[in-house]
């Protein structure tokens, strides 16, 4: 091993002030790293998970469901920026719609939970240097959001790029932030422990955790998941839906034939070859929401017995130091997936709920969308689909990929409830009160176009 690359990486951790348990973490991926590992999973290595419980199927009392919330932590994960929709802020302050982001109908959710159940339930933000202070002053303006002295956020940890030639921390004076990256959602773990948050969450009586992601709208707080799991006796448990054509993309369990034990294999840890395999919504038919729950008590124990080190599978991603020069130092990222501890926890489990829970907003199509009558905001901050189905949206990222493009072109969403897709090839700008009926595409012809108010597209 090179030691004198480990060295130097952790050397300039304790420099920058990185808490301990996060060193001895990014140690285990480096040695991971230098003796080749690579963290594909192999399809011949495991067997499709096909029969989880189903939340439809769950009978919880409300006495069950009320003892459980109460005793829940929410927390969100709110330390992107959005910089592929062209933002530069917290993703979580981008408005979602009627003047709300997503922070504001977040803390509506956690409010009106908390009226409902009489329960404490703290909202806990697990931010990067980049989004804290922005958050934490929109939030001021929710002086009854903090719970018993708890902190409304803990911060990521960061960690140095490698050069990919020799695995030394990269420089870069161009730009020294630049020598930095995030080691992945799944330093959800170190992070809590690093910062304090998860002993004073102990201590302040609270027993399980509730992790989303914090554009995700679908993943309000919810008692009777929260009683599920706690009759279950799990130590964590992951939340699935079932996969359709359009989710290729995303993560699922399956099962390891090695032990039979539950793991999640994401997009980065599958074979090139192998695509087909991890696409095929036949095979594998739930994908992972990245909505997850855990025992506080069985995390600080397994923390304590592996000195910080929980041991989640290493990600290995290949970039340059500065993402927007292809021709810059060429350097390995070592990440790891939140999700990927449902293989450290024997007994873990998963549920499969609605697509209710799951609301991402990863690009404007998505956006226009939750902004659309397909849609409608609750008083609780929830949005609740009037529609069996969503539609199908594809918008031209030429001009509608940056949120600033995307509203000088659509600043009022036209009505998709009749919709069954929307695809704008083009420069085309929408005028007021108009309707998309059935199937509906816009070519490109050359020059910017406009759609006219009150007009009927389609049917």
């Amino acid at each position: 091993m090179s030691e004198a690359g480990l060295n130097a990486a952790r050397q300039k951790m304790i420099d920058a002030g990185v808490a301990a348990p996060a060193i001895e973490v990014f140690s285990r991926f480096y040695e991971l790293l230098e003796s080749g590992a690579t963290g594909v999973i192999r399809e011949d290595t495991i067997d499709p998970l096909l029969d989880p419980p189903m939340l439809a199927d769950v009978d919880i009392t409300e006495a069950e469901a009320r003892e459980a919330i109460g005793q829940t932590v929410i927390i969100k994960l709110n330390g992107g920026l959005g910089t592929s929709m062209g933002l530069d802020k917290a993703k979580t302050l981008l408005e979602v719609r009627d003047g709300l982001n997503f922070l504001d109908l977040i803390t509506r959710q956690v409010l009106a939970a908390r009226d409902r159940y009489h329960a404490r339930l703290p909202l806990l933000l697990m931010n990067s240097f980049r989004t804290e202070a922005d958050t934490l002053a929109h939030l001021e303006q929710y002086p009854e959001l903090p719970v018993d002295g708890l902190p409304l956020s803990f911060m990521q940890n960061q960690e140095p790029k490698l050069r990919a030639d020799d695995l030394t921390p990269v420089e870069w004076p161009a730009d020294p932030t630049l020598e930095w990256c995030p080691p992945g959602h799944g330093d959800l773990y170190p992070a809590l422990e690093g910062s304090g948050v998860l002993d004073q969450l102990l201590e302040a009586g609270f027993r399980y955790a509730c992790v989303s992601n914090g554009d995700n709208l679908g993943a309000a707080p919810n008692a009777t998941i929260a009683g599920w799991f706690a009759r279950s006796g799990a130590p964590y448990a992951a939340e699935l839906c079932r996969r359709t054509v359009n989710d290729k993309k995303g993560g699922h369990l399956a099962v390891r034939k090695a032990d039979g034990q539950l793991i999640l294999r994401d997009t980065a840890q599958t074979a090139p070859e192998e695509m087909d395999f991890f696409t095929d919504e036949h095979r594998h038919p739930f994908f992972h929401t990245n909505n997850l729950w855990f025992d506080l008590r069985v995390l600080r124990e397994t923390l304590t017995e592996r000195n910080s080190v929980l041991g989640l599978p290493l990600i290995r991603n290949e970039k340059t130091v500065d993402p927007s020069d292809g021709e810059s130092t060429p350097v390995i990222q070592v990440e790891s997936a939140m999700g990927a501890a449902i293989e450290v926890f024997e007994g873990a489990t998963a549920i499969c709920v609605g697509r209710d829970r799951f609301l991402p907003v990863k690009t404007t199509n998505e956006l226009l969308l939750l902004r659309s009558d397909v849609y409608e905001l609750t008083d609780e901050g929830r949005l609740v689909s009037t529609t069996e189905t969503s539609p199908e949206v594809s918008l031209d990222s030429r001009y509608y990929k940056k949120v600033d493009k995307f509203e000088a072109r659509i600043p009022a969403a036209p009505s998709l409830r009749e919709a069954v897709s929307l695809k704008v090839k083009g420069d085309w700008t929408f005028g007021a009160g108009v309707r998309v009926v059935g199937s509906v595409e816009l070519l490109d012809e050359g020059a910017a176009r406009t759609v006219p108010d009150g007009s009927v597209l389609g049917g």
